[in-house]
């Protein structure tokens, strides 16, 4: 049998903590040789000075930067209302792709159409159908805009992702969950609502929060039917100051704003992994 030293710790456990510290090094040590390479290298190709100057301009930075982040707002705005709507819209399809009613037969056929169609449409094709073939019906103002069908084209692409997501999620929780439930003689509806969305929402939270910072990146593309947000905006400065720069500003804005959520979600995978074992 290992036994603890002075300080408490084994054998075992002195082994792990050099072999972590000798990893650590490691990956310390390759990441700064390829760092160093980069660094060193790149600036020596023919073409370096002429990349630098049109994408990595700082004047240009400086006096784009602020209309890019006012420019940003909008894909803020269109997130923020899409967001809840895909929510609603995505749970609404998982539970109809999960009835078991014969009566409601025809919402399992159109939730599976559902999810079909928009999973299987390139959601930059959706947002041109929708973006231009609905204002193209004459609608008055405000329902030729823009923001709003592109917004729906977006609701429609990632609220079939997201019922898959929430539909996974509810085949995870145990069938016998929903059985002791039914014999203390709760109806379906009551296990759906008090025993079986609670834990599936929960158990799909992070893969959730992957389809939010795709949602978020995804905007850009209503760019391509109008709505001036900071991909469209970056290129007018584009052509205005034959200059690549501010769309470098622009991926630094969205850098910003997605690694922290993404990390935020790792964290959040890392810790309902721990919770299972």
């Amino acid at each position: 049998m290992t036994q603890p030293n002075a300080a408490g710790a084994t054998r075992r456990q002195r082994y792990e903590a050099a072999q972590r510290r000798r990893a650590a090094l490691i990956a310390a040590t390759s990441t700064a040789l390829v760092a160093a390479a980069i660094v060193t290298l790149v600036p020596m190709t023919p073409g370096w000075e002429k990349v630098q100057r049109s994408f990595f301009n700082y004047d240009t930075l400086v006096l784009t930067f602020p209309k890019l982040l006012e420019a940003f707002t909008i894909n803020v705005m269109i997130f923020a209302w899409s967001a809840p709507a895909i929510a609603v819209l995505g749970l609404l399809i998982a539970l109809a792709r999960d009835t078991k009613s014969p009566a409601l037969f025809p919402l399992r056929i159109f939730g599976a159409a559902f999810t079909d169609v928009f999973r299987g449409v390139p959601v930059i094709l959706t947002v041109y159908l929708i973006g231009f073939g609905i204002p193209g019906l004459g609608l008055p103002r405000p329902w030729n805009s823009p923001y709003i069908w592109g917004s729906l084209a977006l609701i429609l692409t990632y609220s079939a992702y997201v019922a898959e997501i929430f539909r996974s999620g509810i085949d995870s929780v145990h069938h016998s969950q929903r059985a002791a439930a039914l014999s203390l003689g709760l109806t379906e509806r009551q296990v759906t609502r008090d025993v079986v969305l609670p834990q599936a929402i929960r158990n799909v939270v992070p893969a959730q929060m992957n389809m939010l910072i795709a949602l978020q990146k995804d905007v850009s593309l209503l760019s391509f039917i109008g709505p001036v947000e900071v991909f469209r905006q970056a290129g007018v400065f584009k052509s205005l100051l034959a200059d690549f720069t501010p769309y470098v500003g622009a991926a630094i804005i969205f850098l910003v704003v997605t690694v922290p959520a993404t990390r935020y979600a790792d964290y959040l995978m890392a810790r309902q992994r721990r919770d299972r074992r």
